[in-house]
């Protein structure tokens, strides 16, 4: 099973008052005033864990990753219309939760990108347009973090039961057009990525759907972002970054079939690639090493696409080197923050 992995204490539904009618109140503006600039259109933006209690501000400048993309924003109770970090509703969405450690990483010439859903919430039924059946619900809950936290970018990772909630699914595109609407509306850059499994050769029909749906219903997606590990599609191994570039080639030709008025260079400027450095949950057979990130940075440059990505920052130490998958290290011999470095240079 595909999977960004959670803490199993945050799989656990907590206890949530379910809404019936609108939960998201008009959001107060930050104590920053001026939107910050949009996201580089080629940024690396490694998944930093939200749950650990660690500061992102601080493992930001640690490793050199100026750009994070926060995991993850989700529902604390099936039914509920409010997202927190992580599940946990004493980790709301406030300039208390996070807004600190943001104002740093921008002082520092970076930004997040907070992301929502993730596999537990995907699995469990609490990300936010499976779990909230009120389109403008879901979308003021998008627009309570971006005015919360002044950013310009969110992510929408879906997976598991969410790639096939065909409610959900239009739920989610349409609020994603009123966020669209809403933005242009009030002078505010937005973008939306979806960060979706991908099969070796590209998209599987799930998630093409997906984007299928978006163009439906008008929304603009600007990346899509795979997550090109734990394929589990039956092969003993894997050649991690020849898989890497197969499976973009493959979504090129998808996005090429649903955006035919795009160039080749716009459509790989709307692909993001997210690895799991090291071990992932398949196992040693599906293995990123140290030396796959050098050929997948050289690739992406030449490409042209805009979003380069891992799972996850607090990953990125040789630890546990010669184990198997973890939350919090690596799996293979690297210095700390070795897959941090090497991934860097991308960001322009």
């Amino acid at each position: 099973m595909r999977s960004f992995k959670v803490m199993p204490a945050m799989v656990l539904a907590l206890a949530a008052t379910h809404c019936s009618a609108p939960a998201e109140e008009p959001a107060a503006e930050t104590s920053e005033s001026v939107v910050p600039a949009a996201i580089p259109n080629h940024v690396f933006a490694p998944y930093f864990e939200s749950w650990t209690g660690q500061s992102p501000a601080t493992l930001s400048q640690q490793s050199g990753a100026k750009h994070l993309t926060m995991a993850f924003l989700q529902t604390a109770s099936k039914g509920s219309c409010t997202v927190v970090w992580n599940g946990d509703s004493s980790m709301p969405v406030s300039s208390s939760t996070f807004g600190s450690d943001i104002s740093k990483i921008r002082t520092n010439g970076g930004d997040v990108i907070p992301s929502f859903g993730g596999f537990s919430a995907d699995n469990g039924g609490t990300e936010i347009a499976d779990s909230c059946t009120s389109v403008s619900n879901i979308a003021a809950a998008y627009e309570k973090v971006i005015t919360t936290y002044n950013v310009t970018r969110l992510d929408l990772d879906t997976e598991d039961n969410s790639l096939t909630n065909t409610a959900g699914i239009d739920r989610r595109n349409k609020a994603i057009k009123m966020v669209e609407d809403w933005a242009a509306g009030n002078g505010r850059t937005v973008q939306f990525s979806y960060t979706l499994p991908t099969g070796t050769t590209g998209l599987e029909s799930t998630g093409v759907n997906i984007l299928k749906n978006a163009v439906s219903n008008g929304a603009r997606i600007d990346i899509v972002n795979i997550m090109t590990f734990d394929y589990f599609d039956g092969k003993s191994s894997h050649q991690m970054a020849t898989d890497t570039q197969t499976a973009a080639n493959g979504l090129h030709n998808q996005l090429a079939s649903l955006f035919p008025s795009k160039t080749s260079a716009q459509l790989w400027a709307m692909i993001g690639v997210t690895e799991m450095v090291g071990v992932d949950d398949f196992g040693k057979g599906e293995t990123f090493n140290t030396g796959d990130a050098s050929t997948v940075l050289n690739w992406a440059n030449s490409k042209g696409i805009s979003f380069l990505s891992f799972w996850a920052l607090q990953r990125d130490n040789g630890g546990c080197a010669g184990s198997g998958a973890s939350d919090s290290c690596s799996g293979v011999s690297q210095s700390t923050w070795f897959f941090s470095h090497a991934f860097q240079p991308f960001t322009k």
